[in-house]
């Protein structure tokens, strides 16, 4: 049997803004619920490493990259939309009534 792949996101915000701090609860919250123990997640602040928004051609915060597994896509906003974050990221999606 072979082990789950683990999923590599990479969450871009711009400072603590009250957008970017739900957005980075949000995503969370939906990592814990579909992806427990299979994620890794790394927030990176894009006044800090302003280098990393322009390698990763962000043009809006908060933006969201699953890396891996393969395609990439992305995801961009508060990521308040539980059901459109796993449509858009290919993410497995639990039993509906469970959202």
């Amino acid at each position: 049997m072979t082990a789950p792949e683990r999923y590599n996101l990479r969450l871009y915000v711009a400072g603590s803004t009250p957008r970017s701090m739900l957005a980075v609860k949000n995503i969370r919250n939906i990592c814990e619920r579909h992806l427990a123990g299979l994620y890794d997640l790394e927030v990176i602040d894009i006044y800090q490493h302003p280098e990393a928004a322009a390698a990763a051609q962000i043009i809006a915060a908060p933006t969201l990259i699953k890396l891996a597994p393969g395609p990439a896509r992305r995801a961009i906003g508060d990521l308040s939309n539980e059901q459109k974050v796993l449509s858009t990221l290919s993410l497995p999606i639990t039993d509906l009534h469970e959202l």
